[in-house]
């Protein structure tokens, strides 16, 4: 499992060793230093060694070089990730546990809304969530309310981290849940947070549904292409997956911009003939309202000497 030290990945820590002693000995803790907080962080790799030590956990630590510099939130994750999948690989591992919790889903909601996701982003973070490499991510505090693990913890009398960077405004997150969660909150007048958990179950099941009926229709798909006819009265949202599903199926394709997706997109709900050039390895073509991929050089263009 993952362990910060922070409250919620110690109380779920705590609750895998307590209530799963059948398998106390396949439990790991994983513990990642960033190296963003000095001694502070520091003393979180020693509190995660010390509480495994106390429970006989084996644990993993990794941390970023000296010489790293970390841009933003996105880029902490890559790495902490990029050591969890290092470890879980070694030692054969297959799921990873999580401590999200309601308000984490609620603050990713609100992240997600402001950069346009769809029901696929917005659907996170999932208690059971499938991974490459038949991995899977568990997350089984998601119906928990931040004050209510600090409540149980209190009770217990168990320690944990207290990270001082989440009381300021350096990340996007935690200006979301500083500034925008209290005042939203207020504004509802009602228990906005379970309102938020709830929208994120919904929009996970539509999510799933839709892209179960893309997988159907995909799989019916000539090899390498989308044959339009087929998609007569699809609605949009389906299509959209389908042109994700033959993207990805174009190798070395790399992700193309929003723009240029939504331009393709609107191509393939009219069946016209186009030829769109995708990155820099070749171009969509839509004829006799089947699309496929050509291969071929996309030249930059040239600038003129003066």
């Amino acid at each position: 499992m993952s362990l910060s030290g922070g409250v919620d990945s110690v109380l779920l820590l705590v609750l895998l060793w307590v209530h799963w002693p059948e398998r106390r000995d396949r439990l790991r803790a994983l513990h990642f230093n960033h190296r963003l907080r000095g001694r502070a962080s520091d003393g979180d790799e020693t509190f995660c060694r010390e509480i495994c030590r106390l429970w006989g956990i084996p644990i993993w630590v990794g941390r970023c070089g000296l010489k790293t510099k970390i841009n933003n939130e996105a880029h902490a994750r890559d790495l902490r990730f990029e050591f969890i999948d290092r470890v879980m690989q070694k030692v054969g591992a297959h799921a990873l546990w999580l401590g999200h919790q309601q308000n984490d889903v609620a603050e990713t909601l609100l992240m997600r809304l402001a950069r346009g996701s769809g029901s696929s982003g917005l659907g996170a973070p999932r208690p059971v969530q499938s991974m490459p490499f038949k991995r899977v991510h568990l997350r089984p505090l998601l119906n928990l309310k931040r004050s209510e693990i600090y409540a149980a913890m209190g009770e217990v009398r168990l320690p944990w981290r207290e990270d001082a960077t989440n009381q300021t405004g350096v990340y996007f997150r935690n200006r979301i849940r500083l500034e925008v969660i209290p005042a939203w909150v207020s504004a509802a007048e009602r228990d906005a947070i379970a309102g938020a958990a709830r929208s994120r179950e919904l929009l996970s099941e539509d999510d799933a549904a839709l892209g179960v009926w893309a997988h159907r229709l995909w799989s019916n798909m000539p090899e390498g292409q989308l044959d339009l006819k087929a998609l007569k009265d699809v609605p949009r949202a389906v299509v959209r997956r389908l042109l994700h599903h033959w993207l990805m199926s174009i190798k070395n394709v790399g992700d193309i911009s929003r723009q240029a997706f939504d331009c393709l997109l609107d191509a393939v709900i009219c069946g016209e003939s186009t030829r769109q050039s995708i990155g820099n390895v070749g171009f969509a073509v839509i004829r006799r309202r089947v699309l496929s991929f050509e291969l071929g050089r996309i030249n930059a263009p040239k600038t003129r000497r003066r």
